[in-house]
């Protein structure tokens, strides 16, 4: 019922930007919080950028000044705007969002791939 999709993903160089999509659809009457995450080959999952429903925002100390966490509420969409991409932010990001629908609880994505190269 609840599906979150994932776009923007794709190769850059180090230095470039990406601009990564969550589009939530579904019986949806409200989302709450909302959280981008990334996973990279051998590592923890881990959280990069959350948003509330008023739009407060926190970010991972390895992420600060270069992305931006943003809501679109009319279109049930979130966006990560990334910049000054590093090497080392190579990841499956993944979006998730805390729903309240039918079948409350917090929904994820399958991920997009971003690969930065130097």
């Amino acid at each position: 019922q609840v599906q979150l999709v994932e776009s923007g993903g794709g190769l850059v160089r180090a230095g470039g930007s990406l601009r990564l999509s969550c589009a939530v659809s579904g019986n949806i009457r409200r989302i709450n919080d909302m959280s981008w995450y990334r996973q990279a080959p051998g590592r923890q999952r881990e959280l990069v950028a959350a948003i509330t429903s008023g739009h407060s925002t926190n970010y991972a100390d390895s992420v600060k000044g270069r992305f931006t966490i943003s809501r679109d509420g009319n279109k049930n969409t979130m966006y990560l705007q990334m910049n000054s991409l590093k090497p080392e932010d190579t990841a499956v990001y993944y979006c998730t969002a805390d729903i309240i629908s039918g079948v409350n609880g917090v929904f994820w994505g399958r991920g997009t791939q971003v690969t930065v190269s130097s």
